[in-house]
């Protein structure tokens, strides 16, 4: 009797606090479209992964707002934040921070660490790919370890941290494609589309009139991370785990579980990391739906933005022009078909 009662609380507790997520996203979602136009499922998704703890990448030609969506996350959080505008020229320590000389009063001279901007809470890293490979590298371990170690000192980035990284479709001049093992530390790879004839005439409303639109804050860095320590205890049963787990299994070519599509056009497939950010995001989404379990629909819906940086292409999928979107729509449709252990 009295463990019955214990487990109803236990239960509605956890109901409340689904809902009350679910209002704060809404009311974050609702905040942004004050300035962000269209771009929906954008939104969408860079908010779940806020909230996943991970990072996203947007990819799309200049002049979509990819930008005003970054800086539109930052002003609706009481957080901190940084830009990084990437060039060929920028240096590791320009985004990272280094070690200056410093003299005191006595005369003595000592390091001391001057921190760069990648110390923020929200960092966005502005066209990416046109730094160097050697410069984007030096995300990496800020991205995966949420630290910086510069000399022999290991320095710890604040909470949240979320890197929001631009970049332009790669057959752009001047660009530089992004390593795979630092595509992998993305989250999410979300593609920015051209706005449609409404969206349009609704942007020109909003920035050619005297009254610009502004977003008021909503959510402080406390809260994010109270969200993100709440998405971990999402309830996900084992055969919706297993569900991710072939999801990403069928991705790889060579594997008992590759679909035909990804044996021929498919180089490398997606990492641990992909399953990982399939649960994470579906969790997200249970609680921004108000719910405490992950259902099957929450894991097929981010199979896009969580897979598709991840798959590498052959010689044959690049020459046959095929996308990493096709490939995973094959692979989500022959394993949502496939019996469920």
């Amino acid at each position: 009797m009295w463990e019955e009662a214990w487990g109803n609380s236990v239960s509605s507790e956890l109901e409340a606090r689904a809902e009350r997520f679910a209002e704060q996203f809404a009311t974050l979602r609702k905040a942004m479209g004050q300035v962000v136009v269209g771009h929906g499922r954008v939104v969408e998704g860079v908010l779940t992964a806020l909230f996943a703890g991970g990072h996203t990448l947007l990819e799309g030609v200049p002049g979509l707002g990819k930008t005003l969506l970054v800086r539109t996350v930052s002003r609706a959080l009481d957080v901190s934040f940084a830009r990084v505008q990437c060039t060929p020229d920028l240096m590791p320590a320009d985004i990272i921070g280094t070690n200056l000389i410093v003299e005191d009063d006595a005369g003595r001279r000592t390091f001391r660490f001057q921190q760069g901007p990648v110390f923020a809470n929200v960092v966005l890293a502005d066209e990416v790919n046109r730094a160097t490979p050697k410069t984007q590298s030096a995300l990496l371990e800020a991205m995966q370890e949420r630290t910086v170690t510069v000399g022999d000192t290991t320095h710890s980035l604040p909470k949240p941290f979320f890197v929001l990284a631009t970049q332009n479709p790669i057959e752009m001049e001047g660009t530089y494609p992004l390593p795979e093992a630092q595509l992998d530390r993305f989250l999410f790879k979300l593609h920015v589309g051209p706005s449609s004839r409404d969206e349009l005439n609704e942007i020109l409303r909003r920035t050619t009139e005297a009254d610009v639109p502004s977003v008021e804050r909503v959510m402080d860095g406390d809260a994010v991370v109270v969200g993100q320590e709440l998405a971990r205890q999402v309830v996900v049963a084992p055969h919706v785990r297993d569900y991710a787990s072939r999801l990403v299994l069928a991705t790889q070519p060579g594997g008992e579980m590759a679909t035909d599509s990804v044996s021929r056009f498919i180089r490398y497939g997606a990492s641990p990391r992909a399953a990982q950010a399939l649960v994470l995001a579906g969790k997200v989404r249970a609680l921004a739906n108000g719910r405490y379990n992950v259902s099957f629909d929450d894991v097929r819906h981010y199979a896009r933005p969580a897979l598709r940086h991840r798959l590498i292409l052959n010689f044959e999928g690049e020459a046959e022009g095929v996308t990493s979107d096709a490939i995973i729509d094959d692979v989500v449709e022959a394993v949502a078909t496939a019996d469920v252990a």
